[in-house]
């Protein structure tokens, strides 16, 4: 027999395991959480819950910042904070997320970009295209991400482009609209669309999403400025977090660790890469693979960047981590990392992006 809802949650902290009735989608994506949709990210509410728990007010860091939830909150609940990321999209995702803002500058600046595309009348851009885009976009498709390119380097607020740009190329991409996570091929022709429960095309031009999604951005960067805590900054560094220097003295950690084999970040973001020209560090990732070496690379690099990460904290200062350990790599991990783990208790997780079957639970470690 199956185990009921009520004998899995008696087995896990309710405090930190909420129900989609509790937190629905729209509020786990509050504000800037949702400038661009980030495969494996854990909810702000719960960074919200473990730095009340367990860090002191202060400076807050964490090494594997993705999409800089950590970071985003922690603005937000009254800390400073730093994020690292090997991924240079994600990176610019964080900067974007986590700058201040004239509204009237990036209003200003997005509505004039929106009246340069209105008067584009589709032009095939000059010079070659890319293999890439010419397989994964129409050709109207394209030749409208590629103006609205062409008009980034325009303004001030370049970057807050860059992701708009981004994430349009991400839906106008020709695939079907039920799996925008992992498309394998192009969809070139007409198809069952089980989202909609209906024939669908492929879609066949950007200028739409370019406009939603400006507005959107704007309306999320308005609504962030209003409650992130004043003073409070955070920092974003890109490279590796085994020898980066992270400048600082941190209250404490709190960070959600690539899972291995499940995700590669940078073919999750190759239309952001092929688009916007950015630096691929593919293999500097942790993470990759499931067989035995791959584990064990795994669990080398994850302590190695835990033991960097621990000539950066004060005295006492918690490590707090939350992973799904199905393995059980993570009393290794911190052995090697030279940390001493204090607590480890479960949380049901309610939904994390993407698509999944079944009950589905991450283990939080709390370490010092």
């Amino acid at each position: 027999m199956a185990t009921t809802q009520d004998a899995l949650y008696r087995r896990i902290d309710l405090d930190l395991s909420w129900s989609e009735r509790d937190l629905p989608e729209r509020v786990r994506t509050k504000h800037v959480h949702r400038l661009h949709p980030y495969l494996g990210k854990f909810i702000p509410q719960l960074v919200e819950a473990l730095l009340a728990r367990h860090v002191p007010k202060g400076r807050v860091l964490d090494p594997f910042a993705g999409s800089g939830t950590t970071l985003v909150q922690a603005l937000e609940s009254g800390y400073d904070a730093s994020g690292a990321d090997v991924a240079a999209f994600n990176c610019l995702l964080m900067r974007v997320k986590t700058r201040e803002y004239n509204p009237f500058v990036l209003e200003s600046e997005l509505r004039d970009a929106l009246a340069r595309l209105d008067g584009f009348e589709g032009r095939r851009p000059d010079g070659s295209v890319s293999r890439f885009l010419r397989d994964w976009y129409a050709p109207r498709a394209a030749a409208e991400l590629l103006f609205f390119r062409s008009l980034v380097e325009d303004y001030e607020h370049a970057d807050v482009l860059r992701v708009v740009l981004a994430r349009a190329a991400r839906s106008a991409r020709r695939t079907t609209h039920f799996d925008l996570d992992f498309p394998r091929t192009p969809q070139r022709s007409p198809y069952w669309c089980h989202k909609h429960r209906r024939e669908c095309r492929p879609v066949g031009e950007a200028r739409r999403f370019l406009r939603r999604y400006s507005l959107d951005t704007l309306a999320r960067v308005k609504e962030f400025a209003r409650v992130r805590a004043r003073g409070r900054h955070a920092t974003v560094l890109h490279g590796d977090a085994r020898e980066l220097d992270f400048g600082a003295r941190f209250d404490g950690v709190v960070t959600s660790p690539p899972y291995p084999g499940l995700i590669d970040y940078h073919e999750q973001h190759r239309y952001a890469y092929e688009l916007l020209g950015l630096e691929e560090c593919r293999e500097l990732e942790l993470g990759k693979g499931s067989s035995r070496p791959a584990l064990a690379a795994y669990v080398e690099g994850i302590a190695a960047v835990l033991a960097n990460v621990r000539g950066s904290l004060r005295r006492g200062a918690p490590v707090v981590i939350v992973i799904n350990d199905r393995r059980e790599l993570y009393p290794e991990i911190l052995e090697r990392a030279g940390l001493r783990l204090e607590e480890r208790y479960r949380r049901h997780v309610n939904r994390r992006t993407g698509r999944r079957a079944g009950e589905y639970f991450e283990d939080v470690l709390i370490a010092r």
